[in-house]
């Protein structure tokens, strides 16, 4: 009788570690592989033994995760080599944090089921907490969230000075603020972002999707959120908001979302927009399961989903007019004068000519620039290198080299000039020929 119990009871134990295992939703084993790797590697100094090293080790032993991190934010052995040996000392300051992950599953696992209770309609997803290309915090892939491990764990304390400066600039501010409960916080971001549907079109789109993401997780965390940019955002909304409105409905994003190494204040003021939106939303609404559902489920491909969902949270006390908006927001866009020496179109231009300007009709953020090759691609494409901006930041000149009796082609674009007060750039097609 002894031995049936006690059999029983393994049956029981066996059962019950089997549907722990099968429910397991936060996996944390692709850092110790990464670290493992880490060491490994510096036992030589062959590049290739280094890549091989990583690839083995980190990879070929990786979770599903790591693989859908490769794809979504093309990562290779290649990548990782190059950032373990070009900054060492930010991986050996960050490395003590990235460990302690492992303590926090209990309180993730935790939230996600506070998470279903405001939420039933909740669709399972797993977390891999991964070391990634120092490039994010966190992403989503299907239903599988991907953490940056050395992002979302890193501190002030972290060693920066190795790091180049746009992404030492971005970096400091992600980790100013950071503390370990933001790994819980950023999960549950990261977490909503599994449930929603749609890809954005206008910026009120793109700030909603993400800014909900962070209200949805204030309430999931039931605390709230200290974000850099939701702490500035309460201390400015007012002009904040009144900014947005003018371009919410173009779909600019560059002086909302994802620039950090950019501005001049704080990044991703859109996250707090839409945030702020949804809070209304939220506060207006009699039924507040249902205004939880009418978040989350928002079809963000939808651009008039979004129009209404903003009308009915009230944010904008005051009527607006799109129509009205976008017309100003077109109006407000600068624009390529001429260029100098010769004219956009001249078909007798000189093979002697050594540099190009392009002229603007507004002064121009003079720490970005974007060129695109034309239809005939590098081919025709006649720069060679950059001077630079002007003193009164209208006049933007490159250096080209020409060959006679050939057409030359390139587009200015709006992915990175941009007015001085934040308008991108009308798009420009450079086309002329030598004599």
């Amino acid at each position: 009788m002894l031995n049936y119990i006690t059999f029983f009871f393994l049956v029981l134990v066996n059962l019950a570690g089997f549907a722990q295992q099968k429910e397991q939703r936060v996996f944390t084993t692709d850092i110790d592989n990464f670290w493992q790797a880490y060491d490994s590697v510096q036992t030589t100094t062959d590049s290739a033994e280094q890549v091989a090293i990583i690839q083995q080790v980190y990879i070929n032993k990786g979770s599903e995760g790591v693989k859908a991190f490769m794809q979504v934010r093309d990562y290779s052995a290649v990548l990782w080599r190059r950032l373990i040996t070009m900054v060492p000392k930010f991986w050996n300051s960050v490395r003590p944090a990235t460990l302690v992950v492992k303590e926090k599953a209990p309180q993730i696992e935790s939230r996600i089921s506070r998470f279903k209770t405001l939420y039933p309609a909740l669709r399972d997803a797993r977390i891999y907490f991964a070391i990634g290309g120092l490039n994010t915090g966190g992403t989503t892939y299907n239903n599988l969230i991907l953490i940056g491990s050395e992002i979302a764990t890193g501190s002030p304390a972290t060693d920066l000075s190795e790091l180049p400066e746009n992404s030492a600039k971005w970096l400091g501010g992600v980790f100013k603020s950071n503390n370990p409960d933001d790994i819980v916080a950023l999960n549950m971001h990261e977490y909503v972002h599994t449930q929603q549907n749609g890809v954005p079109v206008t910026l009120l789109d793109k700030a909603l999707q993400e800014g909900s993401c962070d209200f949805i997780t204030e309430l999931v965390m039931d605390t709230p959120l200290q974000k850099n940019y939701i702490v500035y955002g309460r201390q400015h909304e007012e002009e904040l908001k009144e900014q947005f409105k003018k371009e919410m409905f173009s779909s600019y994003y560059t002086n909302w979302m994802y620039n950090g190494s950019s501005t001049t204040t704080v990044g991703d003021l859109g996250y707090f927009m839409g945030y702020t939106i949804c809070k209304a939303y939220y506060n207006k609404a009699a039924d507040k399961k249902q205004a939880i559902k009418d978040i989350i489920e928002l079809n963000y491909s939808d651009s008039t989903a979004a129009e209404r969902f903003l009308l009915a949270s009230g944010y904008y006390k005051k009527p607006f007019h799109k129509t009205e908006l976008v017309k100003a927001f077109e109006a407000a866009k600068p624009t390529v004068v001429r260029l100098l020496p010769f004219a956009n179109g001249d078909t007798l231009v000189s093979a002697d000519i050594k540099e190009l300007t392009i002229e603007f009709s507004k002064p121009m953020y003079v720490k970005g620039y974007s060129i695109n090759n034309g239809e005939g691609g590098k081919e025709t494409n006649p720069i060679t290198g950059v001077v630079g901006f002007s003193e009164d930041k209208k006049k933007f000149t490159l250096k080209i080299s020409l060959l006679p009796n050939h057409l030359y082609e390139f587009v200015i674009t709006d992915r990175s000039f941009r007015s001085e007060d934040g308008f991108p750039l009308q798009p420009q097609v450079v086309r002329f020929k030598t004599k």
